[in-house]
C-alpha cells in the first residue's frame, strides 16, 4: 500500500500520533517499511502493550478498513479464508431438481459459483484495496495454520480450486501479533518486521494516557500512571499492560475523581488487576508513599 504523505518514518509517526497512538523511532520506522515494502509487522510483548491499537491506529491513519482474525488453538484454512455456504448450495440443488434440471456438470459449476463462497478475514484482506489485516494473537494457532500463513503471506494470493487463482490487486498492510504464550516459528517471523512491544516508561505512559483520555485531569493522570509502575516492579501474576492504566483512569473519572488516594486505589483495583493474588498484593503495599512521591 503507497499513502500519501506517508514518506517517511517521521510522517508516519505524525499520522499515527494524530489518531492518538505514540510511537518510538523504531516502531514508526517498521510501519514505514510495511507500508514501502509490503512486509508484515510481527509485533510480539505481554498483553495490554498496544500491539492490537497499532492495527487499528493505522487503519484510520492510512483511512482503509481494519479486517481483523482472531487465531485460536484449532484454527483451519475454513474459518480463517474461505468456506462454501452448504445450506445455500443445498437450497439451490433443491430448486433445480425441482425444475428439472439433471445435467451433472451444470449443478456442479452452479454449486461452486462465486456467489456461494463465504469469504473469511484472510481473504477478505486480499480482496479488498486497501486494508490493514489484524492476525490477533497467532501464538494460540498451531503449527499447520503457521504453515499455511506462510504461504499466503508469501504470495498474497490463494487457489481455490473451484474459482482458481485470487491475488491481492495490492497487498494488505498486515500487522500479526503475539502474547508469546509459545514460540512463534523462526520461518514465519523472517517473513516479517518484528517489534518487541516493551512496557512504556513513565512518561511515555503518562503521555499515552493523556492522549487518550485527554478529560482526565493532569494530576489523576500522573497518579494512576505512578500507581500502575509501582504494581509492574511487584512479582504479579499478570502485571497490568498500558490498557489497563487507561482503563483505571477512566474508572476513576466516571467516578469523578480529579486525584486519588490510597482508599480510592484499593476500590477500584479491579479495573487493572485481574487476579486475587495480584490484588492482595496490591493491597499490601504502601500506596500512600507511592502517591506522595508524585506530589500527592
Amino acid at each position: 500500500m503507497v499513502v500519501d504523505g506517508l514518506s517517511s518514518p517521521d510522517e508516519v509517526r505524525v499520522r499515527l500520533e494524530k489518531t492518538g497512538y505514540l510511537v518510538d523511532d523504531g516502531l514508526a520506522v517498521a510501519c514505514f517499511l510495511a507500508l514501502r515494502l509490503h512486509r508484515p509487522i510481527f509485533c510480539e510483548g505481554d498483553a495490554g502493550v498496544g500491539k492490537t491499537a497499532l492495527a487499528s491506529a493505522l487503519a484510520e491513519a492510512t483511512g482503509a478498513p481494519l479486517i481483523r482474525l482472531q487465531c485460536y488453538e484449532g484454527i483451519d484454512a475454513s474459518q480463517a479464508l474461505y468456506d462454501w455456504d452448504f445450506p445455500r448450495q443445498l437450497l439451490h440443488l433443491r430448486a433445480a431438481e425441482a425444475a428439472g434440471i439433471t445435467d451433472a456438470d451444470r449443478l456442479e459449476g452452479e454449486l461452486y459459483d462465486r456467489r456461494f463462497l463465504i469469504t473469511r478475514p484472510l481473504l477478505q484482506a486480499l480482496e479488498t484495496h486497501p486494508s490493514v489485516l489484524l492476525v490477533d494473537e497467532v501464538d494460540r494457532a498451531d503449527d499447520e495454520f503457521e504453515a499455511f500463513l506462510l504461504e499466503l503471506l508469501s504470495e498474497y494470493a490463494v487457489t481455490i480450486p473451484e474459482l482458481g487463482t485470487l491475488r491481492a490487486e495490492s497487498p494488505p498492510v498486515v500487522v500479526l501479533t503475539s502474547n508469546r504464550t509459545r514460540e512463534v516459528h523462526d520461518a514465519l517471523k523472517r517473513r516479517c518486521l518484528y517489534h518487541w512491544f516493551d512496557h512504556p516508561g513513565f512518561a511515555r505512559e503518562l503521555a499515552i494516557v493523556r492522549r487518550r483520555l485527554p478529560e482526565v485531569t493532569e494530576r489523576l493522570a500522573e497518579q494512576v500512571t505512578a500507581l500502575v509502575q509501582a504494581l509492574r516492579a511487584e512479582d504479579l501474576l499478570k502485571p497490568p499492560g498500558v490498557a489497563e492504566t487507561i482503563d483505571w483512569a477512566e474508572a476513576l473519572h466516571a467516578l469523578g475523581a480529579t486525584e486519588v488516594d490510597a482508599e480510592l486505589a484499593v476500590a477500584t483495583l479491579g479495573s487493572v488487576l485481574k487476579y486475587r493474588e495480584d490484588a492482595e498484593r496490591a493491597r499490601g503495599l504502601d500506596l500512600t508513599s507511592i502517591l506522595s512521591a508524585r506530589g500527592a
